[in-house]
């Protein structure tokens, strides 16, 4: 029943995200939380206050727009005082300047007590520095930025 519970709690957190709802993500977060983003790029590294993950999210969807998750499989082990998750996912998104693509990836999070404390994002990240560089050759800046790290 708790993993299922969790299981519920995760697709919801995705939705809210693909819906633009940054504190669908947020809210989840235990206050020492540990964001993870793999690769060298404008949304990688590692941070650790809320302002620098909610910065990050925020980041997300005005370089990916219209951003969209479809989840394949969210796998629970564990118990409430420490629940691993494997959310394995697919995106597509419009960038900012309407091309669509699509990647795939993995979050691996941690959860204890109800609060999550650590997401560690694994995408196609080939496919992703694919889209940074393209929409950077538009005009979009912000897509070879340096990352947000706390």
């Amino acid at each position: 029943m708790y993993h299922a519970i969790v299981r519920r709690k995760i697709t919801q957190v995705f939705v809210g995200l693909s819906a633009g709802r940054i504190e669908a993500v947020t809210d989840e977060l235990a206050p020492n939380a540990t964001h993870y983003f793999v690769g060298t790029h404008a949304l990688s590294g590692t941070r650790r206050t809320p302002e620098a993950i909610r910065a990050w999210y925020e980041r997300l969807l005005r370089l990916l727009q219209g951003i969209n998750f479809t989840l394949h499989e969210v796998r629970v082990s564990g118990w409430p005082w420490h629940t691993q998750v494997e959310a394995i996912w697919t995106e597509t998104n419009n960038g900012t300047d309407g091309v669509k693509t699509t990647a795939e990836g993995v979050n691996l999070i941690e959860i204890r007590w109800g609060r999550v404390t650590s997401v560690r994002i694994y995408p196609d990240t080939a496919a992703l520095e694919r889209t940074l560089h393209r929409i950077a050759a538009k005009g979009t800046v912000e897509a070879m930025a340096n990352p947000i790290i706390s």
